[in-house]
């Protein structure tokens, strides 16, 4: 069987295998039928275990799907496919247009709806596209239910259970999901404050934010310099956003503002600028926030959930404040899911992915920098105080593109290349190898104390890397 999710949903070039308008449609009738027969994707199923709805009068709410984009060219092919997919098995689909990932997340759970769909290949350029799934809570599938909608859809058995007549589902918009999440969104920031006289430079990376995410920071009381916000279909995440924050990062500088917000394309990671133009990335963003919180006594059980890429330095830093931080797989996912299981309300990722629990079920860049600007108004510090505590160590992060994935470990010269890195470094930094869920990447990662020596490392892998495999 080909794998049709990586670490974060369905994701590939538009109009190419996995994201044709083909597979999308199938997906859309495998997400209905699950609800058809399931009760366990959306908490209580439309209709009994095993049997399609073929009587008409049925005295039953048809199974509801929300679906939204980014602003990619594509976006208009696989959202016609996927609506044409959920309604061909009976189910009704809820479109909402460009909204951000967590938007769609929100939305799905307010709207009482089954489930929920974006369209989005987040911070890839525009000529990929990809399907992220959500359960009734807002909360991203797991693999299990992966793993089925990869069979119904390979399998074709959905063809075997169309309905007919007035059993077929309809599409229709919701014009005002944007106030709905715009009215979330303000109420994440404390009631008692607001940003009268704060200065935002924000970069919506031309995408899913672009509309949302101004209006929520002037609505308030900030004055926005509003930079990546003139989508076209192409320039999604272009020279722009969280994958080039030093964009907003000039910007802060140039317009005297006293933080810098890039966002990327759909609005689930966050990188921030302090007032001097210095980058403050994933890692120290959770770091400032998990140590005010665990100064007011909100952080729970004085543990943040982050993943191997994440900096040591955070861990020293919050060591220092007694908290604890666990490792979860790369993706968000696998973060929220190790957050449930320890019980800890704060976690997420080096590039941007921060999930506020109590506010969120993913990860979703405007709350965080809400937080972060909360504490600011709160401490009365500036971001470049606030992030003092976190100091990073050293890191190089390379990537080879490769045309197949086998397993590392079958290369015995890239093994040992790794092998020599982490014995030069000892425990004084550490080396992390893996393969990239949504792109043919392989990422390499290498910290340590001394820049040179962990770029001279990184350098050595990485020709290993391009000589056996890339």
């Amino acid at each position: 069987m080909t794998q049709l999710f990586g670490t974060d949903g369905i994701r590939g070039m538009a109009n190419t295998f996995p994201m044709t308008s083909e597979i999308a449609m199938a997906t859309g009738k495998a997400v209905a039928h699950l609800l058809l027969t399931r009760p366990n994707l959306a908490g209580e199923s439309s209709f009994p275990i095993g049997l399609k709805p073929l009587e008409s009068n049925r005295k039953v709410r048809r199974p509801r799907v929300v679906v939204g984009k980014d602003t990619r060219l594509s976006g208009y092919m696989i959202e016609n496919a996927i609506a044409s997919g959920i309604c061909s098995m009976g189910a009704d689909v809820m479109l909402i247009g460009p909204l951000p990932t967590p938007g769609v997340a929100f939305v799905t759970k307010s709207m009482r709806a089954d489930a929920g769909i974006m369209i989005s290949a987040s911070h890839n350029p525009y000529q990929d596209n990809g399907i992220k799934i959500f359960s009734a809570d807002g909360i991203k599938l797991s693999a299990d239910f992966e793993l089925e909608i990869e069979r119904l859809v390979q399998s074709g058995e959905c063809e075997n259970h169309l309905p007919t007549g007035d059993l077929i589902g309809k599409a229709y918009r919701i014009d005002d999901a944007i106030g709905r999440y715009l009215v979330f969104l303000k109420s994440q920031f404390s009631n008692d404050l607001d940003l009268l006289g704060t200065r935002v430079v924000l970069d919506t990376a031309n995408g899913a934010p672009y509309k949302v995410a101004p209006l929520v920071f002037e609505e308030l009381g900030a004055e926005v310099i509003r930079l990546g916000n003139q989508p076209n279909g192409l320039n999604i995440n272009h020279n722009c956003g969280a994958l080039h924050p030093e964009i907003a990062a000039g910007a802060t500088v140039e317009f005297r503002a006293d933080i810098g917000i890039s966002l990327d394309g759909d609005g689930d990671r966050c990188i921030l600028s302090d007032e001097n133009g210095e980058i403050v990335d994933g890692d120290q963003i959770i770091g400032l926030c998990a140590i005010q919180m665990a100064k007011e006594g909100r952080l729970s059980s004085n543990r943040i959930v982050t993943t191997p890429m994440s900096n040591i330095g955070l861990e020293v830093a919050l060591k220092k404040h007694g908290i604890q931080m666990s490792r979860a797989q790369v993706g968000d996912r696998h973060v929220f899911e190790m957050m449930k299981t320890e019980g800890s309300n704060l976690g997420g990722e080096q590039s941007g992915h921060l999930i506020f629990a109590d506010h969120s079920t993913t990860g979703d860049g405007v709350v965080a920098a809400l937080k972060v600007l909360e504490i600011m108004r709160k401490t009365g510090k500036p971001l470049s105080e606030l992030k003092r505590d976190i100091q990073l160590f050293p890191q190089v992060c390379q990537n080879v593109r490769v045309s197949s994935k086998p397993p590392i470990e079958e290369f015995q010269e890239i093994t040992e290349s790794i092998s020599d890195a982490e014995s030069k470094l000892a425990d004084r930094g550490r080396v992390f190898v893996r393969y990239s869920g949504t792109e043919s990447l392989l990422r390499v990662l290498v910290e340590g104390e001394n820049s040179k020596e962990i770029k001279k490392l990184s350098d050595q892998i990485v020709k290993s890397i391009s000589k056996n495999i890339g």
